[in-house]
């Protein structure tokens, strides 16, 4: 550790910060589904879910070694690279927890990388081989396989539920969403937590602390694992209010079906050493948990802003990471321009947060904007819409079908006479 140098603290330091706010931007992926069903109080469902990701930052390096080894060549890479590429990754983490969307950390991580890296190194110094493997088509298929299966477990939850007693059946799945919601957050802190890890691991190897090829040291890990879990216990009541009411209403089978499905798939991508988004997987799986119930609503505005913030997060993270690259490569000042724009723009999107203040004691109210969704997505306003445009029948209704609007009140069932 002689070769510990300022820069490469300063490094250390501004990864642990991006695993704090990867912390509080993710909460909702373990724990919204929980909190929206009134399964678990919100303070202690953020507790819980603050300590399974400590746990979990400890079951597995594959994920770190993804990032540290796999996705860029680690011997032409400068610890100014990685510093830039956290502050792409950390703005862009909290410019969409301000509006409330659900976007990947870890792509933003990943983005802000490879941005970085391209500026300093050239596109060269990428491994676009892991790039597409290992990040791009689990970015795909994680949503779809979570959603796929929430859905299916869904409809076999409700299937298996018709005959059982309603408060014991409603008692049994909220246990059962509780355990889910902590296996997600274990899930969390084994894939997440070691995003940091790896990052770290491949500045220490950049600066000379460590030799190339290194596991994390594990005051990496538990450093990274303390992190993430303050992050989390503080809670990112914004998205929590979005994954949890704003995508679609949630009972406690689809909040079971989701956590459990999207847990099973972020678990068996971190085995693999997969850099999945658990992001993607826990929004795929309440949206498949949302169509999986008859009646239920998917609320597609709300799903269309996010899959574009999904879209936009890896080049926007690259590109901020490169013009910051292209600032620190100026110096030891460039670097510090860098660094009091970070915190200036940390700070200023902090204020602007607290404009409209959203806790642990309102996250489950729908904001104005959830309002609007819910309204224009209603089944109800639908049919209405439809029935102010649809002249009634002429003759009789035909036998075997039911009229979907009800007559006004006072009204003649007589046909009017032309």
């Amino acid at each position: 550790m002689e070769n510990f140098s300022l820069i490469l603290a300063i490094v250390v330091v501004t990864a642990l910060a991006f695993d704090f706010t990867n912390g509080f931007h993710d909460t909702a992926n373990a724990m919204a589904t929980t909190i929206s069903t009134g399964a678990l109080k919100p303070k202690v469902a953020v507790a819980m879910s603050a300590v399974l990701n400590l746990v979990g930052a400890f079951l597995s390096v594959e994920v770190a070694n993804t990032i540290s080894k796999g996705l860029v060549d680690e011997t032409g890479i400068r610890p100014e690279v990685i510093f830039a590429a956290l502050v792409g990754a950390i703005l862009w983490n909290l410019l969409t927890w301000l509006v409330g969307l659900p976007s990947s950390s870890s792509h933003a991580l990943m983005g802000g990388l490879i941005g970085a890296t391209i500026a300093s190194a050239g596109a060269g110094a990428v491994h676009g081989d892991a790039l597409v493997t290992k990040v791009l088509i689990p970015a795909i298929a994680a949503p779809l396989v979570a959603g796929v299966a929430a859905l299916l477990a869904t409809r076999l939850s409700y299937t298996l539920g018709k005959k059982a007693d309603g408060k014991a059946a409603a008692k049994g799945y909220r246990a059962g969403q509780i355990a889910s919601a902590g296996l997600v957050s274990l899930a969390h802190g084994t894939n997440d937590a070691q995003k940091t890890m790896g990052i770290i691991t491949l500045a220490l190897v950049a600066g000379g602390a460590v030799a190339p090829d290194s596991d994390p040291p594990t005051w990496v890990i538990l450093s990274a694992g303390l992190a993430i879990a303050l992050g989390t216990y503080l809670g990112g009541w914004r998205i929590i209010r979005t994954m949890g009411k704003g995508l679609t209403d949630l009972q406690p089978q689809q909040g079971f079906a989701a956590q459990t499905s999207a847990a099973t798939v972020i678990l068996a991508s971190s085995h693999l050493g997969f850099s999945l988004s658990t992001t993607h997987s826990v929004s795929g799986a309440v949206m498949g948990a949302g169509l999986g119930r008859k009646g239920g609503v998917v609320r597609w505005s709300t799903a269309t802003r996010m899959f574009v913030a999904w879209g936009l997060t890896l080049p926007a993270a690259a590109l901020v990471g490169a013009l910051a690259e292209s600032v620190t490569d100026l110096g030891d000042w460039g670097t510090a321009v860098v660094a009091v724009f970070l915190v200036a723009s940390s700070a200023a999107i902090w204020k602007i947060s607290r404009r409209e203040v959203v806790d642990a004691s309102n996250v489950n109210e729908t904001d104005e904007s959830g309002k609007r969704d819910e309204a224009e997505e209603s089944p109800g306003v639908v049919t209405a819409a439809i029935a102010a445009v649809t002249p009634p029948p002429a003759g009789p209704v035909a036998d075997g079908l039911t009229a979907t609007i009800p007559s006004p009140a006072a009204t003649s069932t007589e046909p009017t006479a032309v």
